[in-house]
């Protein structure tokens, strides 16, 4: 049985808008996070210890992030090394250059020609030594359109013919990876890539560059014993209810506030030719808190935000407040105060949203369900308006005399049918 660790989409450098620098360290507090996560992750494969490391993709926000950030992944993962663990660290979209050519943020290591380290930025196989037998790893990095066809085979195509065919091109070569396994040796396909039935995280907001969807049909081959994805920061198992997991382990912190109520950690696989078992390991990451209150019918709305923010407190979160209230309620906010009563949070913002005038709720009176008469409707409807009160006669006579004209209108237009029936 091989032990393995796999880890993916680490983002490091992301979301520093929710942290503040640390006066200690001069490092952003959301940085000390990832980094503190990252640890965590390689403190677990030491001590376990593992036999294999494997990376999905997506080491920082960016294809060049500044050489602080780079040293902190590096430093963490130079551990790893220092282990004789092996390692594939595997392309993700933000690895690479806009352009989708290269991982200039991890071809370092492959230049540095770092003992145990596989940079995994083309479509092969690797063939592994652990300390507890061979395992074949097949890489597949992200793809974009340009890394399998050429612009003349695309003109005129619509995003979806360019996914067929760019799944076209993908199958045989997978398919020729696949012809090539030893049957007798553990595999693990680790890919970056979107399959079709992922529940989508915070990737759906991030700059993913050109890509396409693979169908999780095209991922399940009895040859593969697991299927380590990564790019989905939402942690699932694609495949449930068969072999193999298709698993993505999600992101290691939280990037920001879509992401508030999805668990954040890494995966310890124990893998074995056609027993491969598996189990998903949480990480303590910095919670996230949205603070939802509606105040434009209260009468005291500074009151009713402070006891809002009272009622969910949780020490060290990012929070967002967000409350919504009318134009002639701003003068009773006091700002200070909102912020002395956020004082418990690792970070904080308030976001105002005023509610239209015009924007009103529908009168319960006038449900669906409830059926009535032209001038009850419009009475129901005049009562629960404010600003047409002082009219509210003048429009009730008015509605009474279209009713009665158009009344009288149908009563002639009966009696002239009576006349022609009797002709």
């Amino acid at each position: 049985m091989i032990k393995v660790l796999h880890v993916s989409d680490i983002h490091l450098g992301s979301g520093l808008s929710h942290g503040r620098t640390n006066p200690e360290t001069g490092l952003n507090t959301r940085l000390e996070d990832f980094i503190k996560s990252l640890r965590t992750c390689i403190d677990h494969a030491l001590s376990e210890p593992v036999d294999l490391v494997l990376f999905g993709g997506d080491a920082f926000p960016d294809a060049t992030p500044p050489p602080y950030i780079q040293q902190a992944f590096a430093s963490e993962f130079r551990r790893l090394g220092e282990a004789n663990i092996p390692t594939v660290l595997l392309v993700g979209n933000h690895d690479q250059h806009s352009q989708g050519r290269g991982g200039a943020s991890l071809s370092i290591y492959r230049t540095l020609a770092v003992p145990g380290f596989i940079v995994g930025d083309q479509i092969t196989t690797h063939r592994i030594t652990t300390r507890s037998g061979e395992v074949q790893v097949i890489t597949l990095p992200w793809l974009t359109n340009s890394a399998l066809l050429t612009r003349p085979e695309t003109d005129g195509l619509s995003s979806g013919e360019v996914n067929n065919l760019l799944l076209q091109k993908l199958q045989p070569i997978l398919e020729a990876e696949i012809r090539r396994l030893d049957p007798n040796t553990p595999t693990i396909l680790l890919a970056h890539l979107m399959a079709d039935r992922a529940k989508l995280g915070a990737e759906r907001f991030l700059a993913v560059g050109k890509g396409f969807t693979i169908p999780v049909s095209f991922l399940i081959r009895p040859e593969f014993d697991y299927v380590a994805l990564g790019h989905v920061h939402c942690h699932q198992n694609l495949n449930p209810n068969g072999t193999p997991p298709v698993v993505y382990p999600g992101s290691i912190e939280r990037v920001d506030f879509s992401e508030e109520k999805e668990d954040k950690g890494y995966v310890l696989i124990d893998l074995e030719k056609g027993n491969t078992q598996w189990e998903f390991c949480s990480l303590p990451v910095r919670p996230f808190l949205t603070i939802n209150v509606d105040v434009s019918d209260k009468e005291d709305p500074q009151g009713a935000i402070e006891s809002a923010i009272a009622q969910k407190q949780i020490p060290e979160a990012v929070v967002r407040l967000k409350y919504k209230l009318r134009s002639e309620q701003i003068d009773q906010i006091n700002n200070r105060a909102l912020q002395k009563a956020l004082s418990f949070a690792h970070s904080y913002s308030i976001n105002p949203e005023l509610v239209s005038q015009l924007a009103r709720p529908r009168v319960p009176e006038l449900g669906e369900q409830v059926t009535l008469d032209p001038i009850t409707a419009l009475k129901t409807y005049i009562n629960n308006r404010d600003d047409l009160q002082e009219i509210s006669e003048e429009m009730l006579d008015a509605a009474n005399k279209i009713l009665n004209e158009e009344s009288d209108q149908e009563i002639e237009s009966l009696k002239s049918k009576e006349q022609l029936n009797l002709l």
